[in-house]
């Protein structure tokens, strides 16, 4: 059995201050991911023992984006973003096992004005095509903050928000075209009609508090995966970001 976390931290080093290692501890993770760790090499030493190997992927622009990995066991190969071994925003991570890839991901966000939304819709397909490549290869495990909520059943205001950031049918569109393309959303896997379930909330008052969210954070998995997935879940009690913590559980893998 391998418990896989996967985080959107808004920022590392506030997180640290609010209960991380806690709860890091209490999860006893095999692989952690986390995305939006703002900040640069060298800024920050985390105490999680020497049983984790860590790979990191900073954003060349100070206090912005940023990924990590950490992971019990030792990956055999280690990339840094899409095309080249190299992401100038510090989005994608790629680990590969024995058995599979595991890539996390801080997919960009088309902006409040939608300014970005061209980039973000070209970024995706490259983002697919990288996928599939790996695919060919053998099975993806793919988890963190895919900026999108997917269906109507995945944000509390379905109606207000429908040309907002985040739920443009464009954005939507490009998550329906990546499932079809071979992979499976693990948490409607096991909840297909599970309402009321956020990754996701604004700073706004008492939203998170009575639940006024969006589920943006997914771990996906290869089709051929799923006899292998055991558990997926939310740990959306879990405070320290604006984002709460999803898991997934996979069995042996055949």
């Amino acid at each position: 059995m391998m418990k896989l976390i996967s985080w959107n931290v808004n920022g590392l080093r506030a997180c640290v201050n609010k209960g991380f290692y806690e709860y890091f501890k209490e999860v006893n993770a095999d692989i952690f991911c986390m995305q939006e760790t703002k900040l640069q090499e060298g800024q920050i030493e985390m105490e999680i023992g020497e049983e984790y190997h860590q790979y990191w992927n900073y954003a060349e622009k100070k206090g912005y984006s940023g990924t990590v990995i950490f992971t019990k066991k030792k990956p055999l190969s280690v990339r840094y973003g899409l095309e080249e071994n190299h992401e100038p925003e510090g989005r994608v991570i790629t680990l590969e096992f024995q058995d599979f890839y595991l890539v996390t991901v801080y997919t960009p966000n088309a902006k409040r004005d939608l300014s970005r939304l061209d980039y973000r819709l070209e970024w995706e397909d490259r983002f697919r095509n990288y996928l599939l490549e790996l695919d060919a290869k053998k099975p993806v495990v793919v988890c963190g903050d895919l900026n999108v909520a997917h269906q109507e059943i995945d944000l509390k205001n379905a109606k207000s928000n429908r040309n907002n950031s985040g739920f443009t049918p464009e954005e939507r569109e490009k998550m329906t075209r990546l499932l079809a393309a071979g992979f499976v959303d693990t948490y409607r896997y096991f909840y297909p009609d599970q309402t009321d379930a956020y990754t996701w909330w604004s700073f706004m008052p008492k939203v998170r508090e009575r639940n006024i969210g969006w589920r943006i954070d997914y771990f996906l998995a290869s089709e051929r995966l799923a006899s292998s997935l055991v558990r997926a879940g939310i740990d959306s009690q879990v405070m320290g970001s604006d984002h709460c913590p999803v898991m997934l559980e996979l069995g042996t893998i055949e």
